[in-house]
């Protein structure tokens, strides 16, 4: 896990040591045990490094790192599988100087070419430099748990871990008012239409699970991109319920032995939910009663979503090493500022807050890789939105005693989902549907009392606003896996984690796993009024009861309602307020209004997002 900058021109005053020192001091937060320059023999290349060792401690481990007198890498993140890739690759005659798993990617690309992305079980970005070839290989994992950004011109691509290095490299900050507008008005912080924009004109993202080669044989860079994978929502298993079980078991517990693999310490997250739960389960099966698993919580003592019960008769369970810590509304004043800068983008509510305490806490008690749960709500349709998905999937499928069995589960189980003849409609006219939730989230931007009516005509992308057609439920789990939602996750994970030089693993995107679940039946997902149906199934006899068949779906959260009403959080929503109106971004009848508070996950979190885009975008 580390920092990675890079730059390829023709113009080689634009490559240098300095440069490249520049991109990679903004992020030495990524990797604070070393730092490595490379530039290429005809100088039309350079690679900076910031290392975190977690796998070959010595410097055997180095980047950035060459191989074969030809290749030379640039690399962040885990290849979980590198054993087996290792293994494969010495059969065929490939030999390796050190134990990590560096190497292993460049003796893969050796041999397979582009290719060896189809081996990996891994979260990643790299570059590789093709000295013969004279080409530039980048990638970027499946599901983008690691960042890869950078900007192009008709000189030169600059590429990095985050946003800053980029503009530590002299690259602009002028602002994607259409991004920015999507955001304060309905809480977009990506755009489906375009999975390479960010909230910066000339900064993109290599999107998920595509990678892209530069040649620089001529004199002008030639950029090819394409997606070497993705999830088939189309495919279909049919298997007995208790194949369904053992099956995911088997991908789950493998998923998670590679995720363990390190040579320094390794911990969890413990939220109290289903999903972290269950990691830390398996893990104690893994390791056994000789070594005590240590967990990390964020609690709220008299909060109403506080999950101090549920963690607790985890730790009770499984006898772990349980720490907590407790975010505050002074505190999130304090740390908000060092916050975003970490993320570099606006983003959704202090949830991220409460992430970022638990990933420092982590560090106070040196552990430097944490397993997490993210990704198991999209995979598995954990939120209580997918149920009116699933229901328009059983009536479209005309099986109406199965979705009114499963409307009337869902109720005894305390689900509130809306449910009336538009949803009938929806599930047979689902491309109508899609426009027409367009249109209203159109309409919606177009209304909003405090927005600037100018701001709005000027920058109001109505294509940007996409919603997918929904057929069936994988339709949405892949949408919000793959489209919008879950790398948002992931980002917010990613900074984090990397804010204190920790690790984050997540096991539930094993992609192998991932294509398991996409492939059973939406019954597997939903069944009974319960959402995660086959993971529950799967923990029945190893979780605490409470916590398998809970009823209720608590969002990780703190009580924010509560900290927008404390004054330090009241004075800078204020001061928020008042450089988007400077900016032309706000009408002016802002400044008079009451802060409007609300809990992290409401959908009105206006001036949460206030205070997010002006801090995070604005001087």
């Amino acid at each position: 896990m580390c920092g990675i900058a890079g730059i390829v021109s023709l113009d080689n005053s634009l490559v240098n040591k300095q440069r490249l020192q520049q991109m990679t001091d903004a992020i030495a937060h990524r990797g604070p045990e070393g730092e490595g320059f490379w530039i290429s023999s005809n100088g039309r290349v350079g690679f900076g490094h910031r290392r975190l060792s977690i796998i070959d401690l010595s410097e055997a481990g180095a980047q950035p790192m060459h191989y074969m007198e030809r290749y030379t890498i640039t690399y962040n993140g885990e290849i979980y599988n590198y054993l087996e890739v290792k293994q494969a690759l010495e059969k065929q005659g490939y030999h390796f100087k050190s134990s990590c798993d560096t190497e292993v990617i460049l003796a893969a690309y050796a041999c397979y070419g582009k290719n060896c992305l189809q081996h990996f079980d891994g979260m990643f970005a790299f570059a590789i430099w093709d000295e013969l070839e004279q080409k530039l290989f980048c990638a970027r994992d499946r599901f983008g748990e690691k960042p890869f950004y950078l900007f192009t011109d008709q000189t030169q691509l600059v590429f990095a871990s985050e946003i800053k290095a980029l503009h530590a490299a002299g690259i602009g900050k002028a602002i994607n008012n259409s991004m920015l507008l999507n955001y304060l008005t309905i809480g977009f912080t990506s755009d489906p239409s375009d999975p390479s924009a960010t909230f910066f004109n000339d900064i993109k993202k290599l999107p998920a699970a595509h990678c892209m080669e530069i040649d620089v044989k001529q004199q002008q860079l030639h950029i090819h991109q394409w997606q070497y994978w993705d999830i088939d929502k189309e495919a279909q298993l049919e298997l007995k319920e208790e194949e369904y079980i053992d099956r995911f078991a088997q991908l789950f517990e493998t998923s998670i032995q590679r995720r363990l693999r390190s040579d320094v310490a390794i911990g969890s997250s413990l939220s109290g939910g289903l999903d972290s739960s269950s990691i830390v389960a398996v893990i104690n099966n893994i390791i056994g009663d000789a070594t005590r698993q240590k967990t990390f919580s964020a609690v709220f003592p008299g909060f109403e979503k506080d999950e101090s019960l549920y963690i607790n008769k985890v730790v009770q369970q499984f006898k772990v090493d349980n720490y907590t810590v407790t975010p505050t509304a002074l505190g999130f004043a304090d740390d908000f500022q060092k916050l975003v800068h970490h993320q570099d983008e606006p983003f959704q509510s202090s949830s991220i807050y409460a992430q970022y305490k638990v990933y420092e806490l982590a560090k106070q008690h040196d552990v430097t890789v944490i397993l997490d749960g993210q990704g198991a709500d999209e995979i598995l349709a954990g939120y209580n939105k997918y149920y009116h998905w699933y229901w328009q999937e059983l009536v479209r499928k005309e099986d109406w005693k199965k979705a009114k069995h499963e409307q009337k589960a869902a109720a005894n189980n305390g689900v509130r989902a809306e449910w009336s003849w538009k949803n009938y409609v929806a599930a047979y006219m689902p491309t109508l549907t899609a426009r027409q939730l367009e249109k209203k989230a159109n309409a919606q931007q177009a209304s909003l009392e405090f927005m600037h009516q100018d701001f709005i005509e000027q920058y109001r992308d109505k294509s940007s606003v996409q919603k997918p057609v929904v057929e069936k439920l994988n339709d949405i789990l892949y949408f919000n896996t793959m489209q919008q939602g879950l790398e948002e996750l992931l980002r917010y994970a990613d900074r984090n984690s990397m804010a204190h030089s920790r690790e984050v693993r997540l096991p539930f995107l094993n992609h192998e796993l991932v294509q398991f679940v996409f492939s059973a039946p939406s019954s597997m997902k939903i069944n009974k009024g319960f959402t995660k149906y086959l993971l529950r199934l799967v923990m029945d006899t190893v979780l605490p009861q409470p916590i398998v068949w809970r009823k209720d779906k608590v969002g990780y959260e703190p009580p924010q309602q509560q900290w927008m009403q404390q004054q330090p959080v009241v004075d800078i929503i204020m001061q928020s307020r008042e450089k988007l109106v400077q900016q032309g971004v706000l009408d002016k009848r802002v400044l008079h209004e009451p802060i409007r508070a609300h809990a992290a996950h409401d959908a009105g979190n206006f001036d949460w997002r206030y205070l997010s885009a002006a801090t995070a975008l604005l001087p």
